[in-house]
């Protein structure tokens, strides 16, 4: 029988007699056997659903994430007006109590004895103010431009450590977030909390599967309150800010910041994603570790994570208990902590003691990833130019990197802030790399910040507060320790091998002295360089070529032609007088013995000391330079060099022989412009002062 086509969504009805009947119209019912239908429907393309991961389910349960919007607030408390004076009022008279004993202070010309009594008595306050306060004082705490250092130095100590609340309203809230009560999704759970802090509250668990976990359940009331209090503060920094012509940063705009992050902090599946991204960048890295996340265990107020087993770092009891090297693990953290900042741009903006543990098997894990922040690319070649600057004591490029960083505005007048910035970096670099202090540093800088118009940007806050913390936990462990002597080496491979056009510049700035090559620079930062874990120098030599023989590279190109006529010049001179003065010798004639400068002689002592430093490089293969000779001799760029040399040579040589055989009177010098024939104009580089 003819059989009729039936599509999958074409609706069926089951008969007793083996077939399938398609209702296609209702006046009309074909029966058709149900192997036709089969192959039928074998020859529909059917495209099924993706699974979903328990993290798209958690997104999904979670809702809609809790957004920082002003205007939003603002418009929910415009309606509230007793509860926004009754808060307003308990703030304002909190403040106003500490603001009547500054001014006593100052009538009675005791405010610099008693600032760090204040400075004390605020971080008392701002604590029990409650959690949107002990953020605002944390986030003041890397505020230079807005807090005098006495204050900055007592609101780094603030903590965010509050008494728990009820395990009621916590369990409550992790079965209204993942549907059951904890004993039906945990196999345990402790009975109270183990930690406490502004946000929320972390119990110790066990799945059911056995794996054991922390199990983070947010605060109630938390949105509510926060949400008031950052309302109250805006309105107060809008007012401020309008009326009071002395403050020059964005009041209002800090607030937002802060609000900003605050409420991201709040979302804890925004927590997880920002735990799965630091794995992903920084979890191959050597002795680093991040727990895992639970997604089917984790909604925007409840976060479910691997537990980690370890001590802090700061327990030095502790460590030295289970065997563990702590100056290595700082090592460690110091690395990871470049790589945030300067690689990929996204660090870790809270790495307190509480949030580094040292684990048992010798690895460095990471905890909380609440506070997150961003450093964007130019931003992170910007600091490493700045680092170029200081190095080279090129204080007015330091200042113009303030610029293009962003503390300050491009109308900014430069001139009394550089001779401010020479003070502050001077006597440091007067010191080794290895002496050098970061927080000192920081604490001079955050006096001349606080007396002109800096406007300090947040990723830069944030750094800072992440170094000085990391320096203290360091310093802690090993009072040695210098977190800036550790970070070199990661800084002189970036110089060497990342091909970015600014780092180039950077490079030649730093190598190059008002047209002089500086051999000992080149020394320094190969010799720094291989210290880093990943430095690869066959990779960076292969760079390094590239470069030299692209279009950017000319400079670099006719520097060389002068560094190479000049050291064959004093090497075939030397051996020309040395042969001279031995065949005087023989037949009894006394030659003068040859005279090469001093800076020629540390030039060549150079070149030897990097060939060393190459050949005692991991990774460095002299046979594999040696087969790259007959690639570049092919290369115009190298055969136009060859020619440059040799008439640079030949017109050394010319100009000895005039020298020595037809003047009676020998110059004090031959002409650098005679080393080598002009092919392309001299760049001016900015002399290192």
């Amino acid at each position: 029988m003819d059989v009729k086509t039936v599509s999958p969504a074409t609706p069926l009805t089951y008969s007793n007699s083996g077939t399938h009947t398609a209702l296609g119209n209702l006046q009309e019912v074909e029966t058709v056997p149900l192997q036709a239908i089969q192959v039928e429907l074998e020859t529909v393309a059917v495209t099924p659903e993706p699974l979903k991961s328990a993290k798209d389910i958690a997104y999904e349960l979670a809702g809609e994430a809790v957004r920082y919007d002003p205007v939003a607030i603002a418009a929910q408390y415009r309606d509230r007006p007793l509860q926004v004076w009754g808060r307003l009022s308990s703030v304002v008279w909190t403040f106003f109590s500490f603001a009547l004993s500054l001014w006593w202070d100052k009538k009675r010309g005791r405010t610099a004895a008693n600032q760090k009594r204040r400075a004390a008595r605020l971080r008392d306050i701002l604590s029990q103010l409650g959690p949107a306060f002990i953020k605002i004082g944390q986030a003041l705490s890397t505020r230079p431009d807005l807090v005098p250092p006495a204050y900055l130095e007592e609101l780094t100590t603030l903590q965010d450590q509050l008494p728990a609340f009820p395990n009621e309203v916590a369990y409550q809230f992790i079965q209204e977030e993942l549907g059951a009560p904890p004993n039906e999704i945990y196999a345990e759970i402790t009975a109270d909390p183990i930690a406490a802090a502004s946000l929320g509250q972390v119990y110790k668990g066990k799945l059911k599967t056995g794996e054991i976990v922390a199990i983070k359940v947010q605060r109630p009331g938390l949105a509510e309150n926060i949400g008031l209090d950052i309302y109250i503060l805006r309105r107060v920094a809008v007012w401020a800010q309008n009326n009071f012509k002395i403050i020059r940063s964005d009041l209002a705009g800090i607030m937002d910041e802060l609000g900003e992050r605050i409420y991201e902090e709040m979302d804890y599946t925004h927590e997880g994603q920002n735990a799965e991204r630091f794995a992903e960048l920084y979890g191959n890295l050597k002795d680093i570790y991040v727990p895992k996340i639970y997604w089917e265990y984790t909604r925007r107020r409840v976060l479910t994570m691997e537990w980690i087993t370890g001590v802090k770092l700061t327990n030095l009891e502790a460590v030295k208990a289970q065997g563990i090297d702590a100056p290595y693990l700082i090592e460690v953290g110091v690395q990871c902590s470049l790589r945030q900042l300067l690689e990929h741009g996204f660090f870790h903006a809270d790495p307190h003691p509480g949030n580094l543990l040292a684990t048992p098997d010798g690895h460095l894990a990471y905890l909380d990833f609440g506070m997150m922040s961003e450093v964007k690319p130019y931003q992170r070649y910007g600091l490493l130019e700045a680092v170029v600057h200081l190095v080279n004591r090129d204080f007015e490029g330091l200042a113009k990197d303030y610029v293009k960083l962003e503390f300050l505005t491009p109308d900014t007048d430069l001139t009394p802030i550089i001779p401010a910035l020479a003070g502050v970096f001077n006597n440091a670099l007067g010191a080794s790399v290895a002496e050098l202090n970061f927080k000192s540093i920081t604490d001079e800088l955050s006096a001349v910040m606080y007396e002109y118009p800096f406007r300090v940007p947040a990723y830069y806050a944030l750094i800072i507060r992440s170094l000085v913390t990391l320096e203290g936990i360091a310093i802690n462990v090993d009072p040695e320790f210098k977190v800036l002597s550790k970070a070199y080496p990661y800084v002189a491979k970036r110089l060497l091998s990342d091909p970015a056009p600014e780092l180039r510049a950077s490079l030649q700035d730093l190598l190059f002295k008002q047209g002089e090559f500086r051999w000992n620079r080149l020394e320094n930062l190969l010799n720094n360089a291989r210290e880093s874990d990943d430095y690869d120098v066959s990779k960076i030599l292969n760079q390094a070529l590239d470069y030299l023989f692209s279009q950017r590279g000319d400079y670099i190109r006719d520097r060389i032609v002068v560094e190479l006529v000049k050291s064959l010049d004093t090497l075939s001179s030397k051996a020309f007088d040395n042969a001279k003065a031995v065949v005087g010798e023989w037949f009894g004639v006394k030659a003068s013995l040859p005279v090469v400068s001093p800076t020629e002689q540390q030039n060549l002592e150079h070149i030897k000391r990097i060939w060393d430093i190459l050949q005692s490089t991991p990774g460095f293969d002299s046979m594999k330079v040696l087969q790259l000779i007959p690639q570049l001799l092919v290369k115009p760029e190298v055969q136009n060099m060859g020619q440059q040399v040799v008439g640079g040579l030949a017109q050394r040589a010319v100009a000895r022989l005039i020298r020595e055989f037809l003047l009676s009177e020998k110059p004090a010098a031959i002409p650098e412009s005679a080393a080598y024939p002009k092919t392309s104009p001299q760049l001016s580089l900015p002399a290192a002062k």
